[in-house]
């Protein structure tokens, strides 16, 4: 995508010859842009973004839209052209990205075809702005759907996990600190907790699709332009709306806010809005990588059976069933934190305003955001299909006297200082981990029998991790009670950020019907 050359008004017409309003010189070698001068040379496939480019070419029909009707309503070019240049973008349309004349990329290559179509007064589309400003626009317009697409799959995973932890507020199940046994805890504890972390995740996404959403149209080259034009007529038309946290299904137009990046210079050269997307993207990677790796390792011990449309087998051990698609999971975070690194890097150091390295930074969004996407679906779809093996994890919730923790609480709770009874529970640890083993570290540690601190029968419940597990019932905890809680906060959260993503999806569809109302206008 290059963003260099403005073309403020007569560019295009000094590059075409006409003929009865036929372009008659070859645009299709020389272009609009490159002319004689700049037609050839080794370099040109290796400067050109045109295949790239297919990713924008929608975005790019509806800027080009948006600029040519606020360009006739400021009477900047007259109605009949702009009518002529939005029947030639229909067209275009229609054609779709492969049928485009050669050009260095997307954008030389439809203001060509306009003018093949209409003659040089096509090149009146370009008047007021450059390839700067115009590609950041698409490169948002098109990201921001992206970025929902994104922001819809986390919402998914949210709701297969949220299932998960309804389904089992009881499943007792092993807890790990370091992949080793460390307290009795539930499925649904477990499921809760990276519910939370993708949350977390949604609300990041969110958060730049707010500065994602913002128009960069009228910035020009970087130093704005000496027409008369309307930024936030452009801005409202392309539904740049900034993403609003208050806005409402079905807002009227006096609701709606357009928002421009306001300095000139800013809009056609940052890329920061990229950077913060992807780096919000690799996080949620990350929180995927660590769920994927939970349920390899769940499915390698027996605790769940992922369905067979998430799994795969070998090509020479006919009995394996591997999880193969979780594994993929899991490599997605070192995609996305190469995309990171990849765009940092780019990004690094470029002065203002443009430079023709930003042509490359672009793709490393696009992976990023097509990787972590499908991960999240993927994830999302695994969870929702496993089957948890509820008697194989209540045979193991007490492994490596997992319920030791829950037995030094009940000591220090009946009076003894909490490192006593975490010495005496570490002996009796290593001697059996049952009553016995606590009554004989008791005379070691305290001279006297354990029954002279606390009842036995509490140590009995301590020692059983489904009471254990109940009684640690403290915010955010794994008893039942606590689950509970947690659920009915993960249910309002998920339907708060259900209800904005309609709304963000609801202002692009109006936005777009605003735009083809007025385009109607003229054609």
């Amino acid at each position: 995508m290059t963003e260099e050359s403005a073309h403020e008004g007569g560019a295009a017409e000094r590059a075409i010859a006409t003929d009865g309003g036929e372009p008659i010189d070859g645009t299709d070698d020389e272009g609009v842009v490159r002319r004689d001068r700049f037609s050839g040379g080794p370099a040109r496939s290796f400067l050109s973004s045109l295949a790239a480019d297919e990713r924008i070419f929608a975005a790019d029909l509806e800027v080009d839209r948006a600029h040519t009707v606020m360009l006739a309503e400021q009477g900047i070019i007259a109605d009949d052209v702009a009518g002529q240049i939005l029947t030639a973008i229909d067209a275009i349309e229609v054609d779709g990205h492969d049928s485009l004349p050669d050009g260095e990329d997307v954008h030389e290559a439809i203001e060509t075809a306009v003018i093949e179509r209409i003659g040089a007064d096509g090149g009146k589309m370009h008047t007021a702005r450059s390839r700067n400003d115009e590609v950041a626009a698409c490169i948002r317009y098109r990201l921001r759907d992206d970025i929902l697409e994104a922001i819809e799959t986390t919402l998914a995973l949210r709701e297969s996990l949220a299932a998960v932890a309804d389904d089992h507020r009881e499943t007792i199940m092993p807890g790990y600190t370091h992949l080793q046994p460390a307290q009795p805890t539930t499925v649904a504890h477990w499921a809760l907790a990276y519910q939370g972390a993708v949350r977390r995740d949604t609300e990041r996404l969110l958060a730049a699709y707010g500065r994602i959403n913002q128009s960069p149209l009228g910035g020009a080259a970087f130093a704005g332009t000496t027409f008369d034009i309307d930024r936030e007529r452009t801005a409202d038309l392309l539904g740049f709306d900034g993403g609003p946290a208050s806005s409402a299904r079905g807002s009227s137009a006096e609701q709606r806010s357009a928002v421009v990046v306001e300095n000139s210079m800013d809009a056609a050269s940052s890329r920061d809005f990229l950077l913060e997307a992807t780096q919000a993207l690799s996080t949620h990677a990350t929180t995927l990588s660590g769920l994927a790796e939970d349920v390899i390792i769940f499915a390698n011990r027996g605790f769940v059976d992922l369905a067979d449309d998430y799994s795969s087998t070998s090509s020479i051990m006919p009995q394996k069933k591997n999880p193969d698609t979780l594994e993929l999971v899991r490599a997605v975070a070192g995609d996305a934190a190469g995309g990171v690194q990849g765009l940092t890097t780019t990004l690094k150091g470029l002065p203002r305003a443009y430079n023709r390295d930003l042509q490359r930074a672009t793709t490393h969004a696009w992976e990023t955001v097509d990787a972590v996407t499908e991960a999240s679906e993927v994830a999302a779809g695994a969870v929702a299909t496993a089957t948890w093996n509820e008697e194989t994890l209540a045979a193991e919730a007490g492994e490596g006297f997992s319920t030791a923790t829950g037995v030094a609480d009940l000591l220090a709770a009946n009076g003894l200082p909490f490192r006593t009874a975490h010495e005496l529970v570490a002996i009796a640890a290593e001697n059996g981990a049952d009553y016995d083993a606590l009554e004989s570290a008791a005379q070691e540690v305290l001279g006297e029998s354990l029954d002279a601190h606390v009842d036995p029968a509490a140590v009995e419940d301590a020692l059983d991790p489904a009471k254990s597990v109940a009684s640690r019932d403290s915010q955010g905890g794994p008893a039942p009670e606590a689950v509970a809680a947690q659920l009915e906060s993960t249910h309002e959260a998920l339907a708060t950020d259900e209800e904005t993503l309609a709304n963000r999806a609801d202002a692009l569809e109006a936005a777009h019907d605003r735009l083809r109302a007025e385009v109607n206008g003229y054609v």
